[in-house]
């Protein structure tokens, strides 16, 4: 056996070594890049993904935000609570695709940027929004209530980056929520989400609200 060969083997166990070592180090990145509830991306592993879709001028960014959620966890408490966060992620994801990102900003809040090939948008949040209305499987009783969208397409504002992108989105997911729409799109028309506004949409403080629904 010559000196190579000699060298080659006392290596192998080395190499073997660092790879798993490696492997190891690369599957501890993945779970540190996931929220431990939803399995979806944390708010930083979700703005990296987001800024490179977003180089794409046919990008949408758009922001879910689930009704009176805290109505639910006092009423039904944070399992239940709990089990519609993972229900909203779990139809969020299905939804946007492999294509684009969703990820839990936190709390009940979620981002999603997704690329609008054949401006359908509108229509496929539409679909959303009646998705994530549906009760929660396994629940009894099915609890469920309805979830906020606001979005942005990217190329009605050129130059703005995603937390620019994000601000809409919030502003138009407000105002969708406090008119009851589902749905709203930032830049058409003007938008009511006063501060004020959009703290009594998160707090759950405004006393016309629609109550949280359970299926029969």
């Amino acid at each position: 056996m010559n000196t190579l060969e000699t060298m080659l083997i006392a290596a192998g166990p080395v190499a073997s070594g660092w790879t798993a070592h490696t492997l190891w180090l690369r599957r501890r990145l993945n779970i540190a890049r996931r929220d431990p509830l939803t399995g979806l991306r944390t708010r930083e592993a979700f703005t990296r993904r987001a800024a490179t879709l977003l180089r794409n001028p046919r990008a949408v960014v758009v922001l879910a935000d689930v009704d009176r959620f805290k109505q639910i966890n006092d009423t039904f408490g944070h399992a239940a609570g709990d089990a519609l966060l993972k229900a909203a992620a779990e139809r969020l994801a299905y939804h946007v695709g492999r294509s684009g990102v969703v990820g839990r900003l936190g709390g009940d809040e979620f981002a999603a940027v997704l690329t609008d090939d054949y401006g359908t948008a509108a229509d496929m949040l539409a679909v959303l929004h009646g998705v994530l209305a549906r009760p929660v499987d396994g629940q009894d009783p099915a609890v469920h209530t309805t979830v906020s969208l606001g979005w942005a397409r990217a190329a009605d504002f050129p130059g703005e980056d995603l937390s620019a992108l994000l601000r809409r989105a919030d502003e138009a997911m407000y105002a969708a929520k406090q008119a009851r729409a589902g749905t709203r799109r930032a830049g058409l028309g003007r938008l009511f989400a006063t501060v004020t506004g959009r703290r009594a949409g998160r707090s759950g403080a405004r006393a016309d609200a629609p109550a949280v629904e359970v299926a029969a």
